[in-house]
């Protein structure tokens, strides 16, 4: 017996939901149905989030109390209107994945089960140089998103000094993302340094609040920025996307609204009517691009006068050139450890 389905008319397109009755979030009683409505109502919010953007799709082929799977490479079936570009990961392979410059994307990669959408921070003009920064403030146990929203303003007062133009977002999880525009001017190894040094300078600003820190055992009760997802392949959940595992969007607000705002405001039921209300507060993101030199330039300072050279890549990642030792600071050992720059740890401690 044929599944049964509707079909919704997007742009000059008819896109199929199979199984549109099927419950995807349990606690809402929301449908696929109601997913795919719900990236209508905030279509170009969502299409200029993930524009161009190679895109991973986190899939829940039986709702989000299901099994999730992370979809690099575009699902078979895709019809021919469907665009992807080729990229290539840190282990050299390369895959096609979906690369949204429709509306009627979003709703297909929705049919195909598909609750979140993360893109990287490059474009399939040049998918090796990124115009996108991602400042992603992560509060560690024992602080929480109030801690976020301080830091958050740091971040406001620092980008004022240098000129840049933010644009912050809820993670719909705990955090926060700021992205900065940047002219594609430089690979992913030196945007991730510029935003490394960027991190930096805000740990320096509040020592006992923020924290560079890569390995958890030395985080403490502190909002951790994570620089790494500027690296290569790293994504995050784009401007809109529902969460699985909160119900929440990803929302994207203004510097204005950020001491007022809480996670809980926006969900699936409420974002429409903020996004009739509001349209995209994002709109502007593409305006103003920023230069990463003055951040490149920081970095060499830091390492110059302060011995603040690299940091750990995540693990996936071959050993990269002037990474320090990627092991856990506690499980270093004299005996077998030298612990200089460069050195690769010992098998032992793999």
């Amino acid at each position: 017996m044929a599944s049964p389905f509707t079909e919704l008319a997007v742009g000059d397109r008819v896109v199929k939901i199979t199984n549109p009755d099927r419950v995807y979030f349990p606690a809402t009683g929301a449908t696929k149905l109601d997913l795919a409505q719900y990236y209508l109502s905030v279509g170009d919010g969502i299409v200029r989030a993930l524009f161009e953007r190679p895109c991973m799709l986190h899939r829940f082929p039986e709702g989000t109390g299901g099994e999730r799977i992370y979809q690099k490479r575009l699902p078979k079936g895709a019809p021919d209107w469907v665009r992807t570009v080729e990229v290539r990961f840190p282990s050299g392979r390369t895959a096609d994945e979906l690369c949204v410059t429709e509306l009627a994307s979003v709703v297909w990669a929705v049919q195909m089960s598909t609750v979140e959408f993360h893109p990287w921070h490059s474009r399939r003009a040049d998918t090796e140089r990124p115009d996108e920064l991602r400042i992603d403030l992560d509060p560690q146990p024992g602080t929480d998103f109030a801690d976020a929203k301080v830091v958050a303003a740091l971040v406001y007062e620092l980008l004022g000094e240098l000129g840049a133009v933010g644009w912050p977002k809820t993670s719909g999880s705990r955090g926060i993302h700021i992205y900065l525009r940047i002219h594609p001017d430089h690979g992913f190894t030196q945007v991730r340094r510029a935003a490394l040094a960027f991190a930096r300078e805000v740990e320096r600003r509040a020592p006992d609040l923020v924290t560079t820190k890569w390995w958890k055992e030395e985080r403490g009760e502190q909002v951790f920025i994570d620089f790494n997802q500027n690296a290569r392949d790293r994504t995050i959940a784009s401007a809109y996307s529902i969460r699985a595992a909160t119900g929440l969007v990803s929302a994207p607000i203004t510097w204005d609204e950020l001491p007022d705002v809480e996670m809980a405001d926006f969900t699936m039921q409420t974002m429409p009517a903020r996004y009739a209300e509001l349209g995209d507060v994002h709109a502007g993101i593409d305006d103003s691009p920023f230069d990463i030199g003055e951040l490149l330039e920081w970095s060499e300072r830091d390492e110059r006068d302060r011995g603040e050279g690299d940091a750990p890549y995540p693990p996936n990642f071959p050993k990269m050139d002037g990474e320090p030792p990627r092991v856990q600071p506690s499980r270093k050992n004299q005996a077998n450890w030298a612990g200089r720059p460069g050195d690769v740890e010992p098998q032992q401690l793999d």
